[in-house]
C-alpha cells in the first residue's frame, strides 16, 4: 500500500471566478439542544473556501442555527417532538441533493430510526459526494449491511468509539488494536474513503494511506470534529478527489488547532479558534 506524504493543494483561483465555481455544500446536521453543531460545520466549510454553504436543520433550532452565521443560508425540515430531522424531510433533501455538489451528515443530529430511513435513502444516490460524521455515523451502525446499499461517494469521519460502533454492525471479528489495520478494511469493505480521527489521523481508501502530523491535544474539545466535517465538504466542493479532500482537510484543521495553540496555549482553546486560524492555515500553506 502506498503511503503518501504530499499534500494535496488546491487549484488557484481564476480573477473572473464566481462562487459556484467553488462547490455548493448543504451540512445535514443539528437537533433541539445541539443547534452549535450545526453551525460549527456550516462556518468552518464557509472558512474553508466553499462557494455557497446551506445548513439544514430541524425548523425549531433555526433561528439560533442562522444568527450564529450570516454568511450561510439555512433550510429548515420537519421534526419530530423531540426535536430531530423526520423522515417527513426524505422530499425536501432528495432536492438538496440535486441542488448541491457535496452533503454533509450528522454533527449534533441525534439518532432514530427516522433519520436511519434518511440515511439509506442518501446511501442509494449514485455519484453523491457525501461525508459522514458523528451521530451520521452512530445511526449508520445501526443499519444492517448499509454498505451493500451503497451508490455515493463516501468519506467517513470516524472517532475511535465512533469506528467501534461501525466495525461491530460490519465485521464478527475484533476490531484489531491497530488503527491502520481499522481504517483500512473499514475502506475496503465499504469501498470508501475513512478518516479515523485521533492522534495520528489516518485517511485510507484501502489504497493508499496517510497519517497526519498536524494537530495538538489542545483540539480534544467539544466540536472540533464538526470543523473538520466542513472543511472536507469545502474540500470536495473545490473538486477534489475524496481521498485529496480529506488529507487536506485533516491537514489544514489540525495546522490551524496548531496556530491557535501557539496564540492562546492548548489548555483553554476551543472549537471557534479552530475555525478562526483557518484562513492563516491555508494561507501559510500556500
Amino acid at each position: 500500500m502506498q503511503k503518501i506524504e504530499t499534500i494535496p493543494k488546491l487549484k488557484p483561483r481564476a480573477a473572473d471566478a464566481h462562487k459556484g465555481d467553488f462547490g455548493k455544500v448543504c451540512i445535514i446536521a443539528g437537533s433541539l439542544g445541539m443547534s452549535g453543531a450545526a453551525a460549527l460545520a456550516g462556518r468552518s466549510a464557509l472558512r474553508a473556501g466553499a462557494g455557497l454553504v446551506r445548513v439544514a436543520v430541524p425548523k425549531s433550532i433555526l433561528p439560533i442555527v442562522a444568527s450564529i452565521e450570516p454568511c450561510f443560508t439555512t433550510i429548515p425540515l420537519p421534526e419530530d417532538n423531540e426535536g430531530r430531522i423526520t423522515s417527513k424531510a426524505i422530499n425536501k433533501i432528495l432536492e438538496i441533493v440535486n441542488d448541491n455538489d457535496v452533503l454533509a451528515v450528522g454533527p449534533g443530529m441525534g439518532t432514530s430510526r427516522e433519520l436511519r430511513a434518511i440515511l439509506e435513502v442518501l446511501l442509494e444516490q449514485e455519484n453523491l459526494k457525501l461525508v459522514i460524521d458523528a451521530d451520521g455515523l452512530n445511526n449508520l451502525a445501526a443499519i444492517k449491511n448499509w454498505h451493500k446499499k451503497l451508490k455515493a461517494n463516501l468519506i467517513l469521519t470516524p472517532h475511535p468509539g465512533e469506528m467501534k460502533r461501525l466495525w461491530s454492525g460490519l465485521f464478527r471479528e475484533k476490531l484489531p488494536d491497530d488503527r491502520q489495520e481499522q481504517a483500512v478494511k473499514l475502506a475496503q469493505i465499504t469501498k470508501s474513503t475513512v478518516v479515523l480521527k485521533g492522534a495520528g489521523t489516518i485517511v485510507t481508501d484501502s489504497e493508499k494511506y496517510y497519517i497526519n502530523s498536524t494537530g495538538n491535544p489542545g483540539m480534544a474539545t467539544a466540536g472540533s470534529g464538526d470543523v473538520l466535517t466542513g472543511v472536507i465538504a469545502a474540500m470536495l466542493g473545490q473538486g477534489l478527489s475524496s481521498f485529496d479532500a480529506a488529507v487536506l482537510g485533516v491537514y489544514i484543521h489540525g495546522f490551524a488547532g496548531d496556530l491557535a495553540a501557539e496564540k492562546l496555549g492548548q489548555v483553554a482553546m476551543i472549537t471557534t479558534d479552530i475555525i478562526e486560524n483557518l484562513p492563516y492555515a491555508f494561507k501559510k500553506s500556500e
